[in-house]
């Protein structure tokens, strides 16, 4: 039976031991601490992991205990105290059915998880033997651990050994190498065992193997070094460079040159405007000669509203701008405009955060209230809020501390408290709510310790907030704060990751000590120049393509091929959904008409999700329904039914035959067949078709065509058809699908 809840733990574990015969004569040697000694073997063993008795994963035939050990008070009650103490065998350990579980002398469906010869199975043995000593108030607590080595440099397939020492409140020190939890943040470039051994794959770079013993957690970084010799590097365009570079000196990773200036105009317009160079943009550039061209051009976009379009989608798409009714068109379409306004005026992102989280009034007068539309309870605000503003992941503590960070459901709860006296009520708009603040203290109460907290943010102590005022408004301050770690960061780390793929930190939302960033003199530097520039967002993506580093070319020389992580070269990737639908436009000349917008709106400054239900190319190719504030939400990989979708689908089919389309007009122009195919070739690729292509290119349009029966083809419906052959067959090529 459980114990009655209004006597500790402690005193009735205490009743239950004295109360045994074979508990009253405890061995002489050294008594065994549960929670020192027993429960790290628990944890190593994988007893209490999500997938075995966990208690937040729904335990075992009964059997719950606490995440990886993070409450050992309860964990004592279920192993000695449950189940009417049927676990285990006072009188003859060996037979407890903890231990013939574990060791699988009886039917286990969790497997061995302590082989009866080990060390583990002796020390849970030997607790149980020696009478389940309780731990009391002098005993000694774990106070931190320390690892040896906390850094390193590995050469291809070296070996290092860890060592993991536990620091006690009495100054004791124990190697607990044996007993703690090792995992590598990225398996492909280093293995670490059981023990601790880390061994360094074949791809170099900078990995980090993390280690964890009863909720403390340390980290080794190494660097595994390619050692080619690195001789002349790029131009340092600014301190983005020098930390790139730097790096790649560091590893002997030597970088690619600079691309040319036509797949720089096209990466640079994908990136900052979503959309592809036109073919006059295209030939004016390069016919400029001007030395700062490549500046002048970063600036043009930044000024144009195909800038506010293309970001305003990817923010929309993380702040859950979704439409689920059809009222919803009104805070749909106000929330994205103000998005965008915000972005178009460069509006401070400090600025642009505090009106989110402190809206009031209604989404027709305040449209950033349109957000507590869809993130209605406090527990998903401060969810949302931590994961997209912070780059920490607190789902978890909502019941249990972090496993891999020092997140407490306090701090969980805490934050929460923030939200906790926003107010709704309905508004004179048909499924609109008034959002308010109401007057009272703000407090949130832990689920599991019943008690109330006050607002505080991570690692503050929190402030008295006035019952009249805001904390929301107090929250908001805290974001920009100096005290505040995480909010420029997760910034610089997300947008980072828009222009090169890969963020310094993987995944971008994911910021923790046990998940280092590949490059953190970058990240730290990127993070102190956007808050001294007043979080100008634009300032960061000039900063960013004016650097080298982002106009590198995506063809690895012959030793970087393999790098993955270090920006030796720009790594290639798929257009966007809406990028490529307004690109294959582009290309044929056509548009795609959506519901409720202007004609010629471009799929990249669509409002919300409903486009995706009437646009089979959008959802097909992984447009977001804004369901998450990841952007792992977007599809990125490629498959089967894109591939058929680009192949034969009807709306591309109606592209290339449209009456007013590319090819049409194409097939009835007297130009030059050169001249046309050099537009096709500036428009698809913004560069000039190779004499090869230009061969293949013109012996295709001039080919004559017949029918089935074998009779010559109509001359313009001949050059119709190859002209509109000659665009499917560059908009299917890599180079036209893919920004590299």
């Amino acid at each position: 039976m459980r114990c009655d809840t209004s006597y500790s733990w402690q005193l009735l574990a205490a009743a239950f031991v004295m109360a045994l015969s074979a508990a009253q004569a405890m061995a002489a040697d050294r008594p065994v601490s549960f929670v020192n000694d027993v429960m790290p073997v628990l944890t190593k063993s994988g007893c209490n992991m999500g997938i075995c008795h966990a208690k937040a994963g729904g335990g075992q035939n009964g059997f719950q205990l606490s995440l990886l050990g993070f409450e050992p008070a309860e964990d004592f009650e279920h192993i000695v105290l449950e189940a009417r103490g049927r676990r285990l065998s006072f009188t003859n350990p060996d037979q407890s059915l903890l231990l013939l579980k574990a060791s699988g002398q009886v039917p286990h469906r969790g497997g061995v998880r302590l082989a009866k010869s080990s060390p583990g199975y002796a020390v849970v043995r030997d607790w149980i033997r020696q009478g389940v000593p309780v731990d009391g108030p002098t005993s000694p607590k774990l106070v931190g651990i320390d690892l040896h080595p906390l850094k390193g440099s590995l050469r291809r397939q070296q070996q290092q050994q860890l060592r993991a020492m536990a620091r006690y409140s009495d100054g004791s020190v124990r190697d607990v190498t044996s007993q703690s939890l090792f995992e590598s943040n990225d398996k492909a470039m280093a293995d670490v065992s059981e023990s601790g051994l880390v061994k360094a794959l074949d791809i170099p770079g900078k990995v980090a193997v993390m280690v964890r013993y009863q909720g403390y957690v340390a980290v080794f970084n190494a660097a595994i070094p390619l050692g080619a010799s690195v001789g002349s590097l790029p131009p340092a365009n600014n301190f983005v460079d020098e930390a790139v570079f730097a790096n790649l000196k560091e590893l002997g990773i030597p970088p690619s040159a600079v691309c040319d200036d036509a797949t720089f105009l096209r990466r640079v317009t994908l990136d900052i405007a979503g959309r592809l160079p036109t073919g006059d943009e295209a030939k004016a550039f390069l016919a400029n000669k001007a030395p700062d061209k490549r500046d002048q051009w970063i600036e043009e976009l930044l000024r144009s509203p195909d800038y506010a379009d293309f970001f305003a989608s990817k923010w929309t798409a993380v702040l859950k701008n979704r439409r689920d009714d059809a009222s919803d068109i009104v805070s749909n379409f106000a929330f994205h405009a103000w998005v965008r306004d915000s972005l178009l005026a460069n509006k401070p992102y400090d600025q642009f955060v505090r009106e989110l989280l402190a809206a009031t009034g209604t989404v027709i007068g305040n449209p950033p209230v349109a957000w507590y539309k869809r993130v209605k309870e406090p527990k998903d605000q401060i969810e949302d809020v931590a994961q997209l503003f912070l780059g920490v992941r607190m789902q978890c503590a909502q019941c249990h501390h972090h496993p891999f960070e020092r997140w407490s459901q306090d701090d969980y709860y805490s934050l929460a408290a923030y939200f906790a006296q926003v107010g709704r009520k309905p508004s004179g708009t048909r499924g609109e709510d008034l959002i308010f603040h109401k007057r009272g203290m703000a407090t949130a109460t832990n689920i599991k310790t019943r008690l109330p907290l006050k607002p505080a943010a991570f690692g503050d102590q929190g402030q008295p907030i006035a019952a009249d005022e805001d904390p929301r408004l107090k929250l908001a301050d805290w974001m920009k704060s100096p005290k505040n770690p995480f909010f420029a960061k997760v910034l610089v780390n997300r947008y980072w990751k828009h222009f090169f793929q890969r963020g310094l930190i993987e995944p971008e939302d994911d910021i923790r000590e046990s998940n280092p960033p590949s490059n953190p003199e970058l990240l730290s530097a990127l993070e102190k120049h956007f808050i001294a520039s007043g979080f100008d967002l634009k300032e960061l993506v000039r900063v960013i393509a004016r650097s080298s580093s982002y106009q590198l070319t995506s063809v690895p020389n012959k030793e970087n091929g393999g790098d993955r992580q270090n920006y030796s070269r720009y790594y290639p990737r798929r257009l966007a959904a809406e990028v490529m639908l307004d690109s294959i436009d582009q290309l044929a000349n056509t548009q795609t008409d959506f519901a409720n917008l202007p004609a010629g709106t471009r799929a990249v400054a669509l409002p919300d999700n409903s486009y995706n239900r009437s646009s089979p190319f959008l959802r097909v190719f992984g447009r977001p329904e804004g369901e998450s504030v990841c952007e792992c939400e977007r599809v990125q990989s490629s498959s089967l039914a894109q591939s058929l979708h680009l192949i034969n689908a009807s709306d591309i089919r109606g592209k290339l035959s449209h009456p007013n389309g590319r090819a049409e007009k194409l097939s009835k122009e007297t130009r030059p067949a050169e001249e046309k195919i050099r537009e096709l070739y500036l428009v698809a690729f913004s560069r000039e078709p190779r004499a090869d292509e230009m061969k293949s290119a013109l012996g295709y349009l001039t080919e004559a065509r017949v029918n089935a029966a074998g009779q010559k083809v109509d001359a313009q419906k001949a050059a119709r058809e190859n002209f509109q052959d000659l665009i499917w067959a560059l908009l299917n090529t890599k180079e036209f699908l893919f920004n590299h």
